[in-house]
């Protein structure tokens, strides 16, 4: 089977996640979507996407909740039960520790986070690895503020291991990188588009950009990294965490 087909069949099941976000998705649903064996299934949505299938399934769900918190009235109650969940305190407390704030907060803000924590499993450091590189941005692209954030897996969801925010494209140095094995996730959107919270906006606006694995020893040279932004495809798993409120910064930017 061609690689386009491949990429066509995840698209199937990944149209099928948007439409019935609600509903109870078992692997075996998508892999008759996709026409594929269950195990075949997992091992090609996985190589496609990064992740496992209930992972992307998983995040589409706290995606949407993160819109309806913000563009919606709806109780935090019913908005659990429209993204498929029959606990509430259960939604609140997966929607906490992947976006990194609860989600009456996450509206009390209005999707943005005042400021972003690393990981707390990651502040006692016996490693001293840097990770150093660049961030380009095709002729394309328009530039913007990026966020960059180290995380254990391919979904940015969480607290990062360690982050930066730059003001552009150009380099980058994350110090004090613990021993693991990391992704590094990059996202942006133009200058002026500050106001779409935590990774909202359509493909063509949104650039995003991935590296890794990065393994990472004690007192590791690590290599330089590249990362060249691209516009969000469908077959990426959306960015859940809340990201840190730049509109400040714009203001700022325009005054000068």
């Amino acid at each position: 089977m061609t690689s386009t087909a491949i990429e066509s069949a995840v698209h199937r099941v990944i149209n099928d996640m948007h439409v019935n976000l609600g509903q109870d998705l078992t692997i075996d649903d998508m892999a008759r979507t996709a026409m594929f064996s269950k195990f075949h299934f997992t091992r090609v949505f996985r190589d496609v996407t990064g992740t496992s299938p209930g992972r992307f399934l998983s995040a589409l769900r706290l995606q949407e909740a993160k819109r309806l918190l913000v563009d919606t009235k709806s109780s935090v109650a019913d908005i659990s039960s429209q993204v498929g969940y029959s606990s509430v305190g259960t939604f609140s407390s997966r929607f906490k520790s992947c976006v990194g704030v609860s989600p009456s907060m996450y509206r009390e803000l209005g999707g943005y986070a005042p400021s972003i924590d690393t990981d707390p499993a990651g502040k006692d450091v016996t490693t001293r690895s840097t990770l150093r590189g660049k961030i380009v941005f095709p002729e394309d692209r328009d530039p913007g503020y990026c966020f960059l954030g180290l995380f254990p897996t391919p979904v940015p969801q969480g607290q990062p291991t360690r982050c930066s925010v730059l003001d552009g494209p150009g380099s980058f140095e994350l110090r004090d990188i613990p021993a693991g094995t990391w992704y590094l996730l990059v996202h942006s959107v133009p200058y002026s588009y500050e106001h779409l919270p935590s990774g909202t906006g359509d493909k063509d606006t949104v650039s995003v950009g991935r590296y890794g694995p990065v393994t990472a020893h004690a007192d590791t040279l690590l290599l330089p990294a590249e990362v060249t932004l691209r516009p969000m495809e469908a077959l990426e798993p959306p960015v859940l965490m809340a990201l840190l409120d730049l509109r400040m910064n714009a203001l700022e930017r325009k005054a000068v």
